[in-house]
C-alpha cells in the first residue's frame, strides 16, 4: 500500500468525525484508520452488478477518492440489481451516474469519471496512482486486463465475480500471493460459460459478494485482520453456504511467478478467444427478414433453444421449444437437408445449437440474430420483456 505514514494522514473534519463515528469506536479502525481511508484512492472498474454496492460502501466508509470506470448506459433489466440507480437513470451513464449518487451520498468522497472502456491502451494511465483497484467486471478479457494491469503497476487486486446463485471473491497481488492467472492460467473456450444476461443472476447476489470486496478493500487500507489473498472464497446462496480453497502463487506464473514474461499488455479480446472471429459457417438472419417470410405465408422450422420457463414469457408462436440442451435428442425429428431456423434469448444459444446442426449434418442451420429480444424490440413492441 503506498498510503502515507501516519504524520502525513489527513485530518478528520467534526462532519466526518460525526460521519463515522461508529468506525471511530472500533480500536481495530479508530481515527488513524479512518483517516487512511480518506487518503486513499480506489478504482471500481465496472459499476453495474457489482460495482453498484461497491461505490456505495467504499464511500460510504470515508474512503477519499474513487474512481469509477464503466462505459455502459443504465437499462431496465440493470434495476434488479443494481442498486445504485433507479428508473430515472436509464439510457443514461452508469460512470456519471454513479459518481452522482456517490457524491448525494457522501460529499467528502472525490470521484473520478472514466465513462469508457478499459482497454490495453488506456489501463495502466488510467489505474496508476491508485492504491486498491477493486474488480466489478462480468467479463474475462477485462478481468484478466485487470489482472496483468494491477500486476505490473503493483497494485492490489480485490476480485469478485458472480453467476446465477454462487459468488466468488479474492485478493490478488498482495504481499507473496496469487494472482488472477495462478487462479486461472488459460481463458475457457468463448461461449461456454454463459453471461448473466444468458444465465441469469439473483438480484441481492451482486450484494453479498460485493460486500466482501469493500471488506477486504477497507482491511488492505486499514491494515486489520487477515486478507483474502491466497484464498478464494466461494459462496453458494441457495445452500447458504460459504467454502474456502487456498490458493498458491504459481512459480511459472507469466506474471507474478519467479521468472515472469508478460512485460506489458496484450489483446484481451484475442486472448480470450473473442477477437477475429470468422463468419460463422451458418446463415444468419435478421428479425425483419423472417417477419416479412411469415407475413408471405412461407412454411419454415422455427425451433426455440431456450428453457421452458423462459418460454412461459414469451414466444413465437410458429416456434417449437426444444432447449439447447435437449437438442441433440431430437435431431431424428428433421430432416438435415431442412432450413432449420434456431433462436434464444440474445443470439448466443442458438449460435451454439447451429453448430451442433450444422456438426451433425444439417446443411441449412440458420441463426436468429439478436434472438427474441431482438423480435421484441423491433418487430412486436407489446411482447413482454425479460
Amino acid at each position: 500500500m503506498a498510503l502515507p505514514e501516519s504524520g502525513a494522514l489527513p485530518t478528520l473534519s467534526p462532519d466526518e468525525l460525526s460521519r463515522y463515528s461508529r468506525h471511530l469506536l472500533l480500536p481495530e479502525v479508530g481515527e488513524k484508520g479512518q483517516q487512511r481511508l480518506k487518503a486513499a484512492k480506489v478504482l471500481v472498474v465496472g459499476a453495474g452488478g457489482l460495482g453498484s454496492p461497491l461505490c456505495l460502501y467504499l464511500a460510504a466508509a470515508g474512503v477519499g477518492h474513487l474512481g469509477i470506470v464503466d462505459m455502459d448506459r443504465v437499462e431496465e433489466s440493470n434495476l434488479q440489481r443494481q442498486v445504485l440507480f433507479d428508473v430515472n437513470d436509464l439510457g443514461r451513464s452508469k460512470a456519471e451516474r454513479a459518481a452522482a449518487h456517490v457524491r448525494e451520498l457522501n460529499p467528502h468522497t472525490q470521484v473520478t469519471v472514466f465513462d469508457q472502456a478499459l482497454t490495453a491502451d488506456n489501463a495502466l494511465s488510467i489505474m496508476e496512482g491508485y492504491d486498491v483497484v477493486v474488480d466489478g467486471t462480468d467479463n474475462f478479457p477485462t478481468r484478466y486486463l485487470v489482472n496483468d494491469a494491477c500486476g505490473l503497476l503493483g497494485i492490489p487486486n480485490i476480485y469478485g465475480s458472480i453467476y446465477r446463485f454462487e459468488g466468488q471473491a479474492s485478493v490478488f497481488h498482495h504481499g507473496d500471493g496469487p494472482c488472477y492467472r495462478c487462479l486461472y492460467p488459460e481463458p475457457p473456450p468463448p461461449g461456454l460459460v454463459p453471461s448473466c444476461a444468458e444465465g441469469g443472476v439473483l438480484g441481492v447476489l451482486p450484494a453479498v459478494v460485493a460486500s466482501i470486496q469493500c471488506t477486504e478493500t477497507i482491511k488492505l487500507i486499514t491494515g486489520i485482520g487477515e486478507p483474502l489473498s491466497g484464498r478464494l472464497l466461494l459462496y453458494d446462496a441457495l445452500a447458504m453456504q460459504f467454502d474456502e480453497l487456498q490458493l498458491q502463487r504459481n512459480r511459472d506464473c507469466p506474471l507474478c511467478g519467479d521468472k515472469p514474461t508478460i512485460r506489458e499488455l496484450v489483446d484481451y479480446q484475442a486472448f480470450c478467444g473473442l477477437a477475429a472471429q470468422t463468419k460463422p459457417d451458418w446463415d444468419e438472419l435478421s428479425v425483419q427478414t423472417l417477419k416479412q417470410r411469415l407475413d408471405r405465408g412461407e412454411q419454415m422450422t422455427i425451433v426455440d433453444v431456450r428453457e421452458p420457463y423462459e418460454w412461459e414469457i414469451c414466444h413465437l408462436q410458429q416456434a417449437q421449444l426444444i432447449p439447447l440442451q435437449s437438442l441433440e435428442s431430437h435431431l431424428s425429428e428433421f430432416d438435415p437437408e431442412q432450413e432449420l431456423i434456431v433462436h434464444c434469448k440474445s443470439g448466443a444459444r442458438s449460435a451454439k445449437a447451429c453448430q451442433l446442426l450444422q456438426a451433425k449434418g444439417f446443411k441449412h442451420p440458420v441463426n436468429l440474430r439478436g434472438g427474441i429480444q431482438a423480435w421484441a424490440k423491433e418487430i412486436d413492441t407489446d411482447m413482454r420483456k425479460y
